[in-house]
């Protein structure tokens, strides 16, 4: 009878097991404190592996570039290996702002600033920039700065040009100072006055106020070349030259601009005029002026004899 009790009582669940001689509530305690603790044992193994996996296939991968020779395509495709890591994570250069340019391009900027598409801000030395950019010519100051995440801001002083200066055959633009901003190797500054010789540029400043005297004739001088570094002399548009003295030049130019209005000297067979001398104009004519000078002179001289007979 109780054997057969006992064969109708329900089947417990199936779940831990009790230890002989352990106290339940003792389980319970150990059960919760490595339930908590679990999670937390696991999560460092799994992060260590995974970077470990990231820098393995970094190194494989890194490896296989270097072994199969594209280190160099990729260089010249995507820039250095850190420059292009910081790219691709988002700390490229996406953007540049310029501003105070007049002169300079936007190109002539960035390529003196050492910026292009491989560029990423995250290795970008804005410093190195700055002075980059302040050891080009046309360049007086530069501020740079990186404006996170993708952008650069270059703000720059330029050096105003002044004139053009030819010595030894080559041609510079030069600021009003004298410093010489570039060489002259296209038309953007064809305007401007032209000094010719050794130290004319330091020399600039005054030339063009001397210019400033000739009024209307001024649009016709087309250079000035420093002698002997004490004088200048006048190139005009029609190929004549006009010597100034070293004392009193502006007088001197006053002068040559009544001959122009008294006498429309600019219109005549001249080479030169020699105004170097206060009390007197010297002027030398042209091959063809001379000869018809010398016809002249010679039918005047035929005309008398034809009289006196």
């Amino acid at each position: 009878m109780a054997a057969n009790a006992a064969s109708r009582l329900p089947v417990p669940a199936p779940g831990p097991q009790l230890l002989v001689g352990e106290r339940p509530g003792r389980w319970l305690r150990r059960s919760r404190r490595s339930a908590a603790a679990l999670p937390l044992a696991q999560r460092l193994p799994q992060r260590i592996g995974t970077w470990l996996a990231l820098g393995f296939l970094t190194l494989s991968a890194g490896v296989g570039i270097v072994l199969g020779g594209h280190l160099e395509t990729l260089r010249a495709n995507y820039g250095e290996p850190h420059h292009m890591l910081a790219s691709l994570v988002g700390f490229g250069i996406d953007r540049v702002t310029i501003s105070g340019i007049a002169e300079l391009s936007e190109i002539e900027v960035l390529v003196a600033a050492g910026i292009d598409s491989k560029t990423s801000l995250a290795f970008f030395d804005a410093d190195e920039a700055r002075k980059r950019l302040e050891a080009a010519p046309m360049i007086r100051e530069a501020t740079v700065r990186k404006l996170y995440p993708s952008e650069v801001a270059i703000t720059l002083t330029e050096r105003e040009p002044f004139a053009l200066w030819q010595v030894k055959g080559e041609l510079f633009v030069i600021a009003a100072d004298g410093t010489v901003i570039d060489k002259m190797d296209d038309g953007r500054f064809a305007h401007l006055p032209l000094v010719v010789g050794a130290d004319a540029n330091n020399r600039a400043r005054e030339y063009l106020a001397l210019r400033s005297e000739a009024g209307a004739m001024a649009s016709h001088i087309r250079a000035a070349t420093l002698v002997s570094g004490r004088r200048w002399n006048l190139k005009l548009d029609n190929g004549m030259d006009v010597r100034l003295p070293e004392i009193a030049p502006a007088e001197a130019l006053k002068r040559l601009v009544s001959l122009q209005s008294d006498y429309r000297i600019m219109e005549k067979d001249l080479l030169a005029i020699d105004l170097r001398q206060p009390d007197r104009v010297v002027m030398r004519l042209t091959e063809e002026g001379a000869a018809t000078r010398a016809d002249q002179l010679k039918n005047n001289k035929t005309k008398k004899k034809g009289g006196e007979a």
